[in-house]
């Protein structure tokens, strides 16, 4: 992946998952991070979320690959907390080149069942914290005046209907309305918008007892192994989830010299579970 060597990025849930895995590839590659986490529970998320020890492994393992970053402890609800971050970033890096808006939860619910509160969580960070995210970074790209690339995380789920996440699907396909018209309107600027769709990845999000009980609602107390049948039969390919890297893939094209006329675009990476 070239032209990467000496960017910045913008990386919201950095400590583990998806967000660590990006991290420590752009690093390898030359980049300087700003990532954010948050170590605050969420009630209606069924499962933990990262810690404060996640973010600070992530730290390490960045600076053990020799890059350099900057970590801190901010939710994607926190518009002022999100500006103060990269402000701070962008002083001590001395530019912003990319933004990548991965941070999301997960807990699936019955449509017209869920309380008031679980559909305003999933929506408050799936969508307007990306919101937030890109109203945070995205103008210090526009004032570097060099271009830069967006990646926001969506999901199989917003071109593949599943039942009890409608809260969480329409959150993910409101990315993508989201990214076209940023996309259009930051075009003229060289700036790249796009999302990534992957389907089921192997992370503390999904493999936990609530996406166990979606895959597999028939069975009284399901586990892995039981999620992994229905997942494998979801996918066209012969596999229950992708990994972690596997998306970061697609993310490095995206963000690198290599992806320099992709914006606009959907970029599924789902194993043929959208066929």
């Amino acid at each position: 992946m070239t032209g990467l060597a000496g960017k910045v990025a913008f990386i919201t849930g950095v400590a583990r998952g998806q967000g660590r895995s990006h991290a420590l590839r752009l690093a390898e590659a030359g980049v300087d991070i700003i990532g954010v986490d948050t170590a605050e529970s969420i009630a209606t998320v069924p499962y933990p979320l990262a810690s404060k020890e996640d973010l600070e492994e992530t730290v390490k393992a960045v600076e053990a690959v020799g890059g350099r970053i900057l970590a801190r402890s901010v939710d994607v609800r926190d518009l002022a907390g999100l500006q103060s971050v990269t402000d701070e970033g962008v002083a001590r890096f001395g530019r912003l080149d990319i933004v990548i808006a991965n941070a999301g939860i997960s807990g699936p619910a019955p449509t017209l069942e869920m309380s008031e509160q679980v559909w305003q969580d999933m929506i408050d960070v799936n969508l307007t914290g990306v919101w937030k995210t890109l109203r945070a970074g995205v103008p210090h790209i526009e004032k570097g005046g060099r271009g830069g690339s967006v990646v926001l995380t969506s999901s199989l789920a917003a071109v593949r209907a599943t039942e009890n996440t409608a809260h969480y699907s329409a959150a993910k396909a409101g990315l993508v309305g989201l990214m076209r018209v940023l996309a259009k309107e930051l075009a003229p600027q060289g700036i790249r918008v796009n999302t990534v769709h992957p389907t089921t990845v192997a992370t503390e999000m999904v493999l936990n007892d609530s996406v166990f009980r979606l895959f597999r609602p028939e069975l009284e107390n399901p586990d892995r192994a039981d999620f992994e049948v229905a997942a494998r039969a979801m996918n066209r390919m012969d596999v229950p989830a992708i990994e972690v890297e596997d998306v970061t893939e697609v993310v490095m094209l995206l963000v690198s010299d290599g992806g320099r006329y992709i914006t606009g675009s959907t970029q599924l990476v789902d194993a043929g579970g959208s066929l």
